[in-house]
Order: structure tokens, then C-alpha cells, then sequence
């Protein structure tokens, strides 16, 4: 790649984590390497199985408990995404991949795990080539304006609210 953009992908619709995959796939299929690191979640989805398919491309890492956050963050939650960012600069400024995705980060946003001021900080350091991926409900406005690409998710209908739970191989 020439260059790299800044793409945010938000909003309360379901896909921004499938986007970001997605596009992940088409990176790693030019023969690119992908860092795919995802914050809130330590859950097993079915997901985390590709670095082994696309072993020594793509490396993904979680900076999250099994739980998800609900109402106010633990002490724990913001020590993993405090962590979890430090991790996501030391990858972004190494120049070792062509695409990095910051899985969830607008979500961490909003539930103050990290602070726009900080993600910016670490965006400011990204190499002239490397595509970055923000995902996540809640996008700031500092993330929106900085981002060169922004795509809002808007939920129409989810057969969630019917009662359908989430679904290995779709959701999970």
C-alpha cells in the first residue's frame, strides 16, 4: 500500500467486528500481514482460529476478562485496555503490518477504559502505510474527525430482540 487511512467503523448496527474481518481477509489475501487486536473481549469466538490458518500473517491478541463490561468498569478492565492500547502502539509504531485493527476501542471510549486523547496519541505515531481500524459502538467525535473513512452501522431489525442468542459461526 501507498498509503494507509484511518477507517472507524460504528454505531449500534450489527458488523463492525465482521467489517474489520472482512477486510482483514482481503488484506491478508494480497499477501499483507494483519495485527487484529480486540479490546473487551477475552471470550473464545470462533474468530481467533484464522491466525492459525493465516499462520505468520495475521496475529490476533484480546485485552479483555470473559465478562463483558456491564455499568461501571472494573479496576481490572481498565488495567487490560490500558495495557491492551501500550500493546497496540508497541505493534502499530514496529511497521511489522501492513493493516492494524483496534478491535471494540470506541466502546472502550465510551466506558472510559481509555481516553480519546490517548488512542489519538498512539493513532499520531501510525506509519504512512499502515491502514488502521477503529471499531466500535460510541465513536467519539475527536476518533470521527481524525478518521479518514467512517461507516455508521444502524440497526433496522435483529432477530436478537426475538430472542435468537448469538450463533457460533455468525455472531460468535
Amino acid at each position: 500500500m501507498e498509503k494507509g487511512y484511518i477507517q472507524v467503523y460504528t454505531g449500534n448496527g450489527k458488523g463492525k467486528t465482521t467489517a474489520a474481518l472482512g477486510i482483514s481477509l482481503r488484506c491478508l489475501c494480497a499477501g499483507n500481514r494483519v495485527f487484529f487486536g480486540q479490546f473487551m473481549k477475552g471470550q473464545d469466538y470462533s474468530e481467533l482460529k484464522a491466525k492459525e490458518i493465516f499462520c505468520g500473517q495475521l496475529e490476533m491478541e484480546q485485552f479483555g476478562d470473559v465478562e463483558f463490561v456491564h455499568g461501571k468498569p472494573s479496576e481490572k478492565d481498565m488495567e487490560m485496555a490500558r495495557k491492551g492500547l501500550a500493546r497496540m502502539e508497541e505493534v502499530l509504531v514496529s511497521g511489522e503490518y501492513d493493516m492494524v485493527v483496534f478491535d471494540e476501542i470506541n466502546t472502550s471510549l465510551f466506558f472510559h477504559l481509555v481516553e480519546p486523547a490517548d488512542v489519538l496519541a498512539v493513532l499520531d505515531k501510525k506509519p504512512e502505510k499502515t491502514e488502521v481500524i477503529l471499531t466500535g459502538r460510541y465513536a467519539p467525535q475527536e476518533i470521527l474527525d481524525r478518521a479518514d473513512l467512517v461507516t455508521e452501522m444502524k440497526e433496522i431489525k435483529h432477530y436478537y430482540n426475538a430472542g435468537v442468542m448469538a450463533r457460533t459461526g455468525i455472531e460468535n
